[in-house]
């Protein structure tokens, strides 16, 4: 399996410094208590049920430890998986395994631990035109692998960083002095620099909205913490002028009834800050 040329150099980069930080002399046990040239056979078990994640990353992470090892994937990055189910077997050097596995379960635990979370957001709202979005609330430094997990689970990545989309929040607007100059401020921005990235706007109440509305100038209107009533009436008045979203404090017993509003796209930090690991086991056979 191939990646993008910048998700591969992030990934590789990633491997090698997990691999450092979990084992900087080497893995002492093993180094003392198995032979350099023993070999042998495992199995990554599945004891939970879920989407699985990180195979793939699982199988760079073995081959950087061992490049001689015989990776066999049985289920593929994205499938439910349920207790029981063999993801794969790897036949490699003994040492070798020992000092990767951990880094490889717990990248892959993670991933699918996310995965699993943002299929059953997608689950609640699948009969609905919406769009569930990750955030930016991510791992420091796994955010390429978090916002990866999220797609395998079905659902959307909202921007990568701070660079590649504006998006004009409370603090923006107050330190701007309110939401049409902190708009227009971006307006010359753009201009000034060259870009044309989309442009998300945060609003509090009916009043910015219509403030926002007066000014234009962005591609998507985020409603903050909006009481579904006050999200419907929101949505309605926007009247597909512009991308609308919901986000702020969105759970999976409340993600349909914001859907329901009519808005187009939900973000929700949970997918990533909130989502618990899926358990999964390597053994030796």
């Amino acid at each position: 399996m191939t990646f993008e040329p910048e998700f591969e150099q992030q990934l590789n980069n990633f491997i090698q410094n997990a691999l450092l930080e979990d084992a900087p002399q080497g893995d002492r046990t093993s180094m003392a208590c198995i032979p350099k040239d023993a070999r042998c056979t495992a199995n990554l078990l599945v004891k939970d049920a879920g989407i699985l994640a990180g195979v793939e990353v699982a199988r760079r992470i073995f081959k950087q430890v061992d490049p001689s090892a015989v990776f066999t994937p049985f289920i593929e990055d994205g499938t439910h998986v349920s207790y029981g189910d063999v993801a794969f077997q790897l036949e490699c050097n003994t040492q070798a395994l020992l000092r990767a596995e951990r880094v490889a379960l717990n990248i892959m635990q993670r991933m699918s631990g996310i995965a699993t979370l943002a299929h059953e957001f997608v689950f609640e709202v699948e009969d609905l035109p919406v769009k569930i979005l990750d955030t930016r609330k991510t791992t420091p430094l796994m955010r390429f692998l978090e916002k990866y997990a999220v797609r395998l689970g079905g659902c959307h990545n909202y921007r990568e960083n701070l660079s590649d989309w504006f998006m004009i929040k409370d603090n923006h607007i107050k330190a701007c002095g309110g939401v049409r100059n902190a708009i227009l401020r971006v307006v010359d921005y753009q201009k000034e620099n060259g870009l044309n990235l989309g442009v998300t706007v945060e609003v509090k109440n009916l009043v910015e909205l219509h403030q926002v509305l007066e000014t234009g100038n962005v591609t998507r209107i985020m409603f903050d913490n909006f009481e579904l009533p006050l999200l419907a009436e929101a949505v309605a008045t926007v009247n597909n002028r512009f991308d609308t979203e919901a986000s702020g404090g969105v759970n999976i017993h409340s993600v349909r009834r914001i859907a329901l509003s009519g808005v187009e796209y939900i973000s929700v930090g949970a997918l990533t800050h909130s989502a618990t690991s899926l358990d999964l086991s390597l053994k030796i056979k």
